[in-house]
């Protein structure tokens, strides 16, 4: 073979290498991307999750009489804010 075949055997091998390794590397960004999204949905599932323990912790306090001050303050926040809530639909329901 000739110096310029052999150049050509060898950059077209190196071409078919790069083929291979972009190939695979496409294929690992997409199993990355899905784990990602993934991640994300069990990241927002638990932080419901947390959102729920965090209010049936402040009910169980307030049942038991062991909230400060403020905590009784954000507590009837949120009850008036679930009320509002409440009016709303009803309004709604009765139009």
């Amino acid at each position: 073979m000739t110096t310029i075949e052999e150049n050509i055997t060898r950059v077209n091998n190196k071409l078919q290498q790069l083929l291979k390794n972009y190939s695979a590397l496409q294929k690992e960004n997409e199993q990355l991307k899905t784990l990602a999204v993934n991640y994300k949905t069990e990241k927002q599932v638990d932080l419901e999750k947390i959102d729920r323990l965090e209010q049936q912790v402040a009910l169980l306090r307030s049942a038991a009489g062991q909230m400060s001050e403020s905590e009784k303050k954000v507590f009837e926040k949120n009850i008036n804010q679930y009320i509002k809530e409440i009016d709303k639909c009803i309004g709604l329901l009765s139009e």
